[in-house]
């Protein structure tokens, strides 16, 4: 009978147990088998609207936690949530469901870990009776079922833009959710506010309420699902207004540069720093558009000229200049990433001169970009075709691309989707799957084949214009599209990568910093200014001498970098001008002009000048001391730190300059020769190197230090000194 008795147990056992099991994989069913006649009541809880907020706001799928790529305690969510059937799918069916309890849910573990109520590595994150604890309680008790009511639209941020007029004064935010079937709701609870600059910025994460504890323009990231979006606050740099007589522009100042810029200081309360001088602008103008300084002779016609429109004619004159052709193809090549390939240069070479006619015949920078983009044929023969050398494998050329064409980090993308942008792991390799069918050989062909592994689903990633449509599978050679797509006239990122580029040529920074970061959570300074140039920029056939101009003449460009006592914090404004240290190639130029000994590169013709090289690695101590970029990876990192320490020790005491200032048929040794005075070797130099006379305090300091009444052959030190002075000045290495 006992025996009976047990066996009945067990079957009953085994049967509850059995029936739990069919009960909770009935339950836990896909979105499609879910019965349409289920309660759509408000109380039901939306995995994806409910949950994934509460997630992003506890930090649970950051990427210091589960969000990482490899997750944390064999548990893996999506970054941020923007992969939510996967994160159900970790949370519901992984870890054998033991995530969660339908039959007990206040014994789920994934009730039990974040509340700390059984051990976590990441302590407790969400408080037992708290909102969000209960939210994913109640979402087990209806089921736990993946279901989604409506879908996010947008979220409205409340304020997004804000003028704050006393820091004293708390702000608080609101944001508001707008969903596709039309309704809206408060989640300000549920958005994550983030602080670009802790110490400036405290938000309170409970109220969203903010606190200001720093003048200046402050952005706050809000994130809500998969859409983040920037705040600005901007607190005036001073207290008291400035008056209408410092932001007046004159009659012939380019009203879509100027007027933006002069808006948004005034609003700053920054008066701007007065207008450069003639020598000043002229030497700045030279460099930026030339790399060269200008030479004595010009520097005095310019000065003597009258001419009240002789600012603009120079600006022409350098445009049409050869040595414009020359720096500015150097400059695209830097972008181009030009350089020789395995230990051989004739495919750089050819690269280096299709691109050198490129710029001077003037062609629209959407055809250059269309070139490149579609090339074929012997890399060694075909200049453009060198594109597809210049980085290894299809995921690095989508990578390269995007940074260069459209200014946007895709490879953000490549382990999940981009935690501050729209860019989704779709675009990356997507994009990557067109290059694949790309042969990048000697001889760069079409493939018949070529494919990238998407890492999420496992299978042949399907191209894809990124951030815009799939194309079909057997797609002969996406590239067509995808050029279309890039140059044309309404897309929102080519233009603008471009001329946020020429602006931080010429201007030290650019209005999108880093230039290959363009994203809405990294807002331009003035992003009306940049909409305005692109479309012009667009609008004149992509000609980028056009944009040059525009913003040589523009009052903002010509302002002297003398900092007012109210404007000298300023550093992204344009209140005054940013000093722009030279380039490796400009500078080692520049010493060269000036001293009048032209350096030697590699096996190259004496004379050859640096900026004309077409291979970064031609040989060259100076360059090298100089720190010149390799171009294996970018070279747009701040030139602030070009060289460092190596060179300043070395134009301090080394070679580069000792060894050359006084030897025969330099500068100074021709002057001396010709028995030129010491006061005028002294201002030949001044003009040679800082493109202006000595001042009147400089002349009489060196009159303290040379002899006028002593043949200058007998104070050849003193003057060698002199020389070496000017050469390693601030005044002399930067452009200001």
């Amino acid at each position: 009978m006992k025996a009976i008795q047990l066996t009945l147990i067990t079957l009953t056992l085994s049967t509850v147990l059995i029936l739990c099991v069919v009960y909770q994989n009935t339950v836990i069913a896909d979105d499609e088998q879910f019965s349409s006649t289920m309660s759509e009541s408000s109380d039901r809880v939306d995995f994806e609207n409910d949950l994934i907020p509460v997630f992003t706001k506890f930090g649970c799928n950051a990427g210091a936690c589960h969000g990482a790529a490899a997750g944390r305690g064999e548990f893996n969510l999506s970054l941020f949530g923007g992969n939510p059937q996967a994160d159900y799918k970790a949370i519901v069916r992984q870890f054998a469901g033991r995530r969660v309890n339908l039959m007990h849910p206040e014994e789920s573990l994934v009730v039990l870990k974040p509340t700390a109520q059984t051990k976590h590595g990441g302590g407790q994150v969400l408080d037992e009776t708290g909102e969000g604890a209960q939210l994913l309680l109640s979402w087990i008790r209806q089921g736990a079922r993946y279901e989604t009511l409506h879908h996010l639209d947008r979220v409205d941020i409340s304020p997004q833009k804000h003028v704050i007029a006393d820091l004293r004064n708390p702000i608080q935010l609101r944001a508001t959710a707008h969903f596709s079937d039309g309704t809206t709701e408060d989640v300000t609870r549920w958005t994550v506010f983030t602080p670009e600059d802790t110490s400036a910025i405290e938000i309170d994460a409970s109220t969203a309420i903010v606190k200001v504890h720093r003048r200046g323009r402050h952005i706050i990231l809000a994130r809500y699902l998969t859409e983040v979006v920037p705040i600005e606050f901007i607190a005036p740099l001073n207290e008291e207004p400035i008056s209408s007589e410092a932001h007046t522009s004159s009659k012939s100042a380019d009203v879509g540069i100027d007027g933006e810029i002069l808006e948004l200081l005034s609003t700053l309360r920054l008066p701007v720093s007065p207008a450069a001088d003639d020598t000043t602008f002229l030497r700045r103008i030279t460099l930026d558009l030339t790399g060269r300084l200008p030479t004595p002779d010009t520097v005095a016609a310019f000065l003597a000229d009258p001419d009240t429109q002789k600012r603009e004619t120079l600006v022409d004159t350098l445009l049409a200049s050869d040595a414009f052709n020359e720096y500015w193809t150097l400059q695209l090549a830097k972008l181009l990433r030009i350089r020789s390939q395995d230990d051989e240069a004739q495919g750089a070479l050819v690269y280096h001169q299709w691109l050198a006619e490129q710029v001077r015949d003037g062609l629209g920078y959407d055809q250059i970009a269309r070139s490149v983009i579609l090339a074929i044929g012997d890399s060694h023969e075909v200049g453009p075709a060198n594109f597809y050398r210049t980085v290894d494998g299809p995921r690095e050329q989508a990578e390269f691309m995007s940074e260069l064409f459209m200014g946007a980090r895709l490879r953000c993308a490549n382990c999940h989707n981009h935690p501050l942008d729209k860019w989704t792991q779709d675009d990356y390799h997507g994009l990557a799957a067109i290059f694949a069918k790309i042969e990048s050989e000697q001889v760069v062909k079409l493939k018949t084949s070529g494919e990238v592994i998407h890492p999420a689903t496992r299978e042949k990633a399907i191209p894809r214009i990124p951030g815009d449509r799939f194309l079909p599978t057997n797609v002969a050679d996406g590239r067509v599209e995808l050029v279309d797509w890039l140059t044309g006239p309404d897309n929102p990122y080519f233009a603008k990568a471009i001329v946020n580029r020429l602006w931080k040529a010429m201007m030290g920074r650019g209005l999108v910093e880093p230039v290959d970061d363009f994203r809405a959570t990294n807002p331009a300074t003035h992003p009306e200014l940049l909409t305005e140039l692109a479309n012009d920029f667009v609008a004149h056939g992509y000609d980028l001498r056009r944009t040059l101009k525009r913003i040589a003449l523009s009052e903002t460009y010509a302002r002297s970098a003398d900092a007012l006592p109210q404007n000298a914090t300023d550093d992204r404004f344009y209140s005054h001008a940013l000093q722009k240290p030279l380039e490796p190639e400009v500078l080692a130029d520049a010493i060269s002009d000036v001293l009048g000994v032209p350096d030697a590169y590699g096996n190259e013709p004496e004379g050859t000048r640096a900026i004309s090289l077409f291979d970064p690695n031609t040989e060259s101590d100076a360059l090298d001391i100089l720190g010149r970029c390799a171009r294996e990876t970018s070279c747009e990192t701040s030139t602030g730190v070009i060289g460092g320490l190596q060179r300043k020790l070395h134009l301090f005491n080394g070679d580069l300059l000792n060894a050359r200032i006084g030897i025969s048929d330099s500068r100074l040794d021709g002057l001396i020769s010709i028995g030129e005075s010491p006061m005028e070797i002294v201002n030949t130099f001044y003009l040679a190197a800082l493109s202006r006379y000595p001042t009147n305090t400089e002349q009489q300091f060196w009159k303290q230090h040379v002899d006028v009444n002593t043949p200058a052959d007998s104070q050849r030190a003193v003057l060698e000194d002199m020389v070496w002075s000017l050469l390693t000045c601030n005044e002399f290495v930067t452009n200001h």
